[in-house]
């Protein structure tokens, strides 16, 4: 194999306390698409600023093949002392390089390339900071959360573009989907040393705890042997035989080792506070307009029941914090009537962490500002054991919020959020710099949530493992319900968003074409994917219930049964009214899709 354009080797750093890292080796050959993940605060980010040239390690060695351009993207950019974007951008050029691809890229990604960087949002700062990494087309791309601040179709696009580059490239990203797409090799970043596995991210967690699991299998060996010696020190040590007195210093040396082994950081523990049940109706909207400069919401229904897990998923500036405030009350529509049902208790997660108080720390932010202890579902528990279930230590009680990290500041937002009772979830943005195991579990709690979820995400992979529908914003203040999560929405649209966006783009200009089509499209009434899916499935249900009646009715036969056992009489007569009922029901709802079905065919 040729030599590795960038090396890291035997890497040493050490923050404050302990070392952040402590012997961390990266390799990046030509072409390569390599994965750099671990936990937040793992030092993932600073390997990279070491790989990039911009800190300096306090040990190890960083080489690079003669001739070789590197370009870093970092989580936070900075455009000031720049007039406009493009010239941020054309900055970023070697010689040589083509100034009309930084244009192109500029465009591709919706900047016009003269504004002014001190009015850009963070999306827009985020897309500027990309153009000029990609402009120059470096052999080694180092990117430190690109996919931050961007909705799903520049996600999309960029995904398109690092395809298409020659670069070699090396992401840390939260976003499994963007991850599992573009890599091809892992780099795994625990306790300040790395581990490889010459296969992409989808791979990784199976490889990992695979490592863990011998990992512990090799700690309880070492356990053993020390008890071991532990006894023959008590019971067999003569302390001057030079062979015992060796024996002796391999037992210190043991303890040592077993002192100061770096053990797996604790496992982030979250369990969602359930309030009362609520009503089988949790929302219900009805002809809901609303429109600032434009249209954001026209004529939109929706019922919402208790368990739903409903995703609203769109390109940024679509409106989705608008209709998220009116599903939840907190914006009055222009038209139409939104309920919410009875006995609702709402937590919502805010996207940009603004109700955190910068000035205020960590412990007085979980408490209130009083006392040691926060209340958790009504129950009270002391704060440092609650700081403790979200991998906050107990020197950071009295950190203030504003020297927190990201994914820091994250975990607090969420460790607030779940110690209130709720059946009703409202989660604007909850993946933002939160790590992949805090991921894991945020899933699986929500999965296991018995109330309602409405998330607003742009993370594809999380919106498949967590909703049961997805609203779309389809342009022109039109929202639409698929079933399932984002793969699903893109299965029955046969489109993702970038897609779509392109092809309205494509229809502008024929204004005078495209509006009959609007007022058509009314008429066009289709099967919906959860009434074609439901024209299959419900004569199997039918049949099923037929056969589960014809053996309730055998029991019911036995003359005999009424004396003998009263109870599971009564029990048996009331399954059959029931399963009646619900036979009844699949019937005529089979029927009405059937003559549905025949009305829009014919």
């Amino acid at each position: 194999m040729a030599a590795p354009l960038l090396t890291l080797r035997d890497i040493t750093l050490t923050f404050g306390g302990g070392p952040l890292l402590h012997g961390a080796e990266l390799m990046v050959h030509e072409g390569e698409r390599i994965c750099l993940v671990g936990r937040n605060g793992s030092g993932k980010s600073t390997l990279l600023k070491v790989a990039a040239d911009i800190l300096q390690a306090d040990g190890g060695e960083r080489v690079v093949q003669g001739g070789v351009t590197i370009r870093y993207l970092p989580q936070e950019p900075d455009l000031s002392g720049f007039p406009t974007t493009l010239a941020y951008v054309e900055a970023g050029l070697g010689p040589g390089d083509d100034v009309y691809r930084a244009r192109r890229l500029l465009e591709d990604l919706g900047l016009h390339g003269d504004e002014d960087p001190k009015t850009l949002s963070g999306g827009e700062i985020r897309r500027a900071a990309l153009a000029r990494v990609l402009a120059p087309e470096p052999d080694v791309l180092l990117l430190d959360e690109p996919t931050n601040h961007l909705d799903l179709p520049a996600i999309e696009w960029l995904e398109a573009e690092l395809k298409t580059m020659r670069s070699a490239l090396v992401l840390i990203s939260h976003d499994r989907r963007f991850l599992e797409n573009l890599s091809r090799a892992t780099v795994w970043l625990d306790r300040g040393e790395t581990r490889r596995m010459d296969r992409g991210f989808k791979d990784f967690e199976a490889w990992r705890d695979d490592l863990l699991e011998q990992e512990e299998k090799d700690r309880h060996k070492l356990d053993r042997k020390i008890a071991m010696e532990l006894d023959w020190l008590r019971y067999g040590v003569t302390a001057r035989r030079k062979r015992n007195q060796r024996r002796l210093a391999d037992l210190g040396a043991l303890r040592e080792k077993r002192r100061t082994e770096r053990r797996v950081q604790g496992e982030v523990k979250m369990s969602l506070t359930e309030g009362e049940q609520s009503g089988k109706l949790v929302i219900e909207a009805k002809g809901v307009s609303k429109a600032w400069d434009r249209p954001i919401v026209v004529d939109f229904s929706i019922r919402i029941a208790r368990g739903d897990r409903i995703g609203v998923i769109g390109a940024n500036g679509a409106g989705k914090t608008t209709l998220l405030g009116l599903l939840t009350g907190r914006l009055q529509p222009d038209s139409g009537t939104i309920k919410i049902g009875a006995g609702v208790e709402m937590v919502t997660l805010d996207q940009k962490r603004e109700a955190l108080d910068p000035n205020a720390t960590l412990k007085a932010t979980l408490t209130g500002g009083s006392g040691d202890n926060v209340s958790v579902g009504g129950e009270m528990r002391h704060v440092m054991g609650y700081m403790k279930d979200f991998l906050f230590s107990p020197e950071q009680a009295n950190t203030p919020v504003s020297v927190l990290s990201g994914g820091e500041r994250g975990r607090l937002m969420l460790a607030r959020a779940l110690a209130r009772t709720a059946n009703l979830m409202v989660l604007d943005e909850p993946t933002n710099d939160l790590d992949l195991e805090t991921l894991d579990l945020l899933e699986e709690m929500l999965g296991d949530h018995p109330g309602t979820v409405i998330v607003v995400s742009h993370d594809r992979d999380f919106l498949d493992r967590v909703c049961s529908s997805v609203l779309m914003s389809e342009g022109e203040g039109r929202w639409v319900e698929y079933a399932g999560g984002y793969s699903d929405m893109v299965a029955q649209r046969g489109a993702g968003v970038a897609a779509r966006r392109v092809e309205k783009a494509e229809a502008q200009p024929k204004p005078a074409k495209a509006a009959p089509a609007a007022e058509e499209a009314p008429k066009k009434r289709r099967l919906s994917f959860k009434e074609k899916h439901a024209l299959e499935t419900l004569p199997g249900k039918i049949e099923a219930m037929q056969k589960d009646l014809a053996k309730l009715h055998d029991l019911l036969a036995d003359p005999g049964l009424y004396a003998r056992d009263p109870a599971r009489f009564a029990k048996v007569s009331k399954a059959v009214d029931d399963t009646q009922t619900a036979l009844a029901a699949a019937e005529d709802e089979w029927l009405a899709l059937e003559m549905l079905k025949e009305e829009i065919e014919g």
